[in-house]
């Protein structure tokens, strides 16, 4: 997959450039050419699968929070974790995220689930896999997009200083256990889901303690107001 085909800040192409002339990545793109050939539908659109990664320069991430799987309905996903289409219904996660938002820092819980405007603050909304078939949650899990979601994560570990690693749930607590305590904040609550919010996602705070660390360490705290 080379970088001249691909809708990205300057600064993660740079950071990433072996990752897609790697063998894997050539392998993932012809997997989903393959798929799209054969007919079938694939969210989100292509010109959006590194949209977190366009919207947040590497330079400018502050926050990372990690996803598993585009959302598979038709019309939700572009490119964003826990973000959906506006006027596309909110999901239960992201319900729960306003809840906590709320309860947290007091912002009202938004109409629309579009959060672009926490990513061009700084706040890299990364799913660990970046395409999904319509109505076949975790279909392109194990292609490739794991390794490079991987790298994308070890670049910000490694380069840059002083961010909030918001990890919900085990899968991306996990994927993100490398991440250095040390040199970044790194926040683990249960996941948002209403499977498992109530076992402590639910006044876990992390937006205020994201802040708070923010602050402490000379940087910009994010607005987490969605905006209207």
């Amino acid at each position: 997959m080379a970088t001249s085909e691909v809708k990205l800040d300057e600064s993660w192409k740079q950071a990433l450039s072996a990752e897609f002339d790697s063998d894997y990545m050539r392998a993932l793109k012809a997997f989903l050419l393959a798929e799209k050939n054969n007919g079938k539908p694939i969210f989100p659109k292509g010109s959006e699968y590194f949209r977190a990664l366009d919207l947040t320069p590497l330079e400018a991430v502050r926050v990372v929070i990690l996803g598993q799987d585009p959302y598979h309905g038709a019309g939700q996903a572009h490119g964003l974790c826990f973000s959906v289409q506006p006027g596309v219904r909110i999901p239960p996660s992201l319900v729960n995220i306003y809840k906590e938002l709320q309860s947290d820092l007091g912002i009202e819980p938004a109409k629309h689930g579009f959060l672009e405007n926490w990513a061009q603050q700084g706040v890299l909304l990364l799913n660990s896999v970046l395409t999904v078939e319509e109505g076949r949650a975790a279909s392109h899990q194990g292609k490739g997009w794991e390794q490079f979601t991987d790298a994308v994560i070890r670049v910000v570990n490694e380069r840059l200083e002083h961010v909030v690693f918001i990890l919900w749930g085990s899968y991306a607590q996990k994927k993100a256990s490398f991440v250095d305590g040390k040199r970044h904040l790194v926040l683990k609550s249960p996941h948002p889901s209403p499977l498992s919010a109530h076992n402590g996602f639910f006044g876990s705070r992390p937006f205020s303690k994201a802040n708070q660390y923010l602050l402490a360490h000379g940087r910009e705290p994010i607005d987490w107001r969605v905006a209207p």
